[in-house]
Order: structure tokens, then sequence, then C-alpha cells
């Protein structure tokens, strides 16, 4: 055979492969879907500053202070919140996210009132107890910045602001490091004690537009009387529905048990081997009054990110920008379903070869599609008689993963350096 012949099979091969590893989606690229929301809609911040994490991945634990760089998260931080909103200085991006989210959700065109609760809903489904652990959790250091940028930018009191992880425990690097420097700030998760007080929960608030089998009905008190919600979700891919990113976090809202193999997962996963439309439990998460609907932020720590729900984070990311690096990352938006969208994006073009990425946004196109969803059906999260009658936000995925373009999803992507 000649040279030039072995080139092109061999080129045809390589195309082959890197075609086959490509999961199956139910959208195209640069096909979007439904209605921007937030104060600039559809618009979603990718902040990237390296060095922010900086664990070798073998020693002590990913946590540790020698591993991440504070002044870094807070940075990373004040550059989100700015450029979500458009603004100058982080106070008065602050100030623009709450007068829209008054005006949208409650018709009332203002601000945060001393007073009115804030729940940020972190994820640590890797945690049971208190004790730190290798397992990929919230950051220690992006939910300080977080409580930094509240306070002191946002001018929340303390006594308004619960950290909360209704189903897991926070455990003592999140809680130590917060509370030193913010101790009216109120902290509850599933076990109380040491600081947290105990999760306590009203049944029956979450009812599923359809038969959701032995799936947690009632929602933590801390979440429902709050105000205003923020939901801190990771970036992690996931065996079933393929990710875990904001819309997966509510699970943990729920009144389900500590340990997972005793709770219900219904209507999670897409149909990954041929397609076929259905309700999804996510989208009645979105669209619950007292979750997605009433949700300030949508962040996603992707300070680490891993490949895998469980264990350490792992590995580290290969492809540009990243090179070898952690993620580095924050993500966040006004708009869940745009920002679910841009991190599925990011963890597809990372791993294409993810075994659990077919059809893994589903419950995003349901979502974005709505009143008119393909799987036909109606959602009414509380099934109170009044379904959901438009979008839930505005879903896109990017051209690729080397030029990251959208057509009508706003991506703003900012690279921080010292």
């Amino acid at each position: 055979m000649k040279n030039h012949q072995l080139f092109v099979l061999l080129a045809a091969c390589c195309l082959g492969c890197a075609l086959q590893a490509q999961p199956k989606l139910f959208v195209g690229p640069n096909q979007p879907l439904g209605e921007g929301k937030g104060v600039h809609p559809g618009r979603v911040v990718w902040v990237h500053h390296p060095g922010v994490a900086s664990w070798d991945g073998e020693t002590g634990l990913w946590v540790e202070e020698r591993w991440n760089d504070q002044l870094r998260a807070d940075a990373m931080m004040h550059e989100a919140v700015t450029r979500l909103a458009g603004k100058k200085n982080p106070k008065r991006a602050w100030k623009a996210l709450f007068v829209h989210f008054n005006e949208s959700r409650y018709g009332e065109k203002r601000g945060y009132r001393p007073g009115e609760k804030i729940a940020i809903k972190l994820n640590m489904n890797n945690a049971i107890t208190h004790r730190d652990t290798i397992d990929l959790n919230s950051s220690p250091y992006v939910t300080l910045a977080l409580l930094r940028s509240l306070v002191y930018d946002a001018g929340v009191r303390q006594q308004d602001i619960i950290v909360c992880e209704p189903s897991r425990a926070i455990t003592d690097s999140i809680y130590n490091r917060c509370h030193r420097e913010f101790p009216e700030v109120i902290f509850i998760d599933h076990i109380g004690g040491r600081g947290r007080l105990k999760c306590e929960y009203y049944p029956e608030q979450i009812n599923y537009s359809a038969d959701n089998g032995k799936m947690a009905r009632g929602l933590a008190k801390c979440i429902v009387d709050a105000r205003y919600l923020i939901n801190s979700a990771l970036l992690k891919t996931h065996k079933g529905p393929g990710v875990t990113l904001t819309a997966k976090n509510w699970y943990g809202a729920t009144d389900i048990a500590l340990q997972w193999r005793k709770n219900a997962h219904n209507n999670f996963s897409p149909d990954k081997r041929h397609g076929k439309p259905g309700y999804k439990t996510f989208v009645d998460f979105i669209g619950h009054k007292d979750l997605g609907q009433k949700t300030l932020l949508f962040l996603i720590d992707g300070t680490y990110g891993s490949r895998d729900v469980n264990g350490k984070p792992s590995p580290k990311w290969q492809k540009p920008p990243f090179n070898n690096d952690w993620c580095c990352s924050l993500i966040v938006s006004q708009d869940g379903v745009a920002c679910d969208a841009v991190a599925l994006d990011m963890l597809v073009g990372e791993w294409p070869e993810f075994g659990s990425f077919n059809y893994c946004d589903e419950y995003l196109r349901e979502a974005a599609t709505l009143p008119h969803p393909i799987s036909g059906t109606t959602y009414d999260p509380e099934q109170d008689g009044t379904p959901l009658t438009a979008p839930l936000g505005l879903m896109e995925h990017w051209n690729n993963a080397r030029e990251r373009r959208y057509i009508k999803l706003d991506l703003i992507y900012s690279k921080l350096s010292d």
C-alpha cells in the first residue's frame, strides 16, 4: 500500500473513532430552544482562574488550605457577579440582580431588605458526617467567597443567610472556615450538631407532574421559608442522568434519607439506548415555586470538577483552555437551564467518551420547550391545577469544544491572571 493511501486510511479511522466517541444528544449544536432568563436574558458567565486549585491528587485532602487560593476564589466571585449583571462593581451588580429577581418573581422593583432570608443550597452529596473527606463536595473557598460577596458587597446581614445541605452533612472545612469569619450566618444540615442546626421539613411540598413512585415529596423548611435561593452546585458527571449540575442539586432539598441507596431516583436518567422521550423529574425541580423559580443565582463550582460522581476529584482536565490542570472555573447565571447547558457542554467537551452522556440533555430540552415538551408531559410540580405555561430558560449547545460559540445563549468567558 502506498504511503498516501495508508495516510488516508489512518486518517479515516481516526476520524471514525472521534465521531464514535461523541455522545448522542437530543439537541444539535447551535439549535437554541426556549427563552433566556435573568437581568441579561440567557447570560452565563464562565470565569477561569488557573491556580485557584492546585492539589497534587495524592497528598492529604484537596480541601486543605495549601492546595487552594482564597484570594483567587474571591476574585472569581467578584468577576462572575459583575460580568453577569453588566456592572462596574459587585455592589451595583448585586443590586441589579436582586432588583431584577424581585420584579420578575414578586412584581416588586426593589433590592434586598434586612430580614429577608437567603438560603444557599450546597452540594455535599459525598458527606454523611462532619468529618472532612477526600471526596468532592462544595468548596470551602468558593463558599466563603460567596459569603464575603453577599455580606460585604450586597450588604446582606449575616443572620439573614442560611448555608444549608438538607440531605447530607456540612463538613468541618466549610463550617469552620466560614463560621470563623461570619459567626452569625446560620448553618443547617441533615444531622445537626457542632454548630449546625438539624434540618426540618414540610411534608408533601412537591407532588410531581407524573406518577413518580416513591420519590421524596417533603422540602426543607429553610428552603421553603427563604425569599431567595442560591443554588451552589458542582461540575460533575453522573452514571445515571449523565451530569449532576444545578437541576439535580435540588434533589438534596427534599426529605431523602442520608444513605442514598434508601432513596428513589425516578425519572432522573434518559433512555440512553433508544432516546425515547419521557417525563423528567429535574424539570419539576426547576419549575417548582420553592426551588428553581425562587432562585436568585445559579452557581456551578468547577474549581476542581470531576469525571466521577463519587470519590476524589479526578482526573485533571487535559484540553484547552485547561491544558493538564484542574478546571479552576466558576459558572454563574440567573438562568438555570442555560447554566446547566454550558456546564454540560464543558463536561462533554472534556470527556466525550464518558458512557452515560447519551441523551443527557433531555431534561434541558423538556424545560426549554414548555408548555409543549417533546414527551407530551403536562408539568405541574405542585399539582395545584396550574401547569407551567412558558419555557423555564434557554437551552443551546455550543458549536464545538474548541470555538465554544453560541447563537442565542450569551456566554461570557473570562480568564483571570495574577
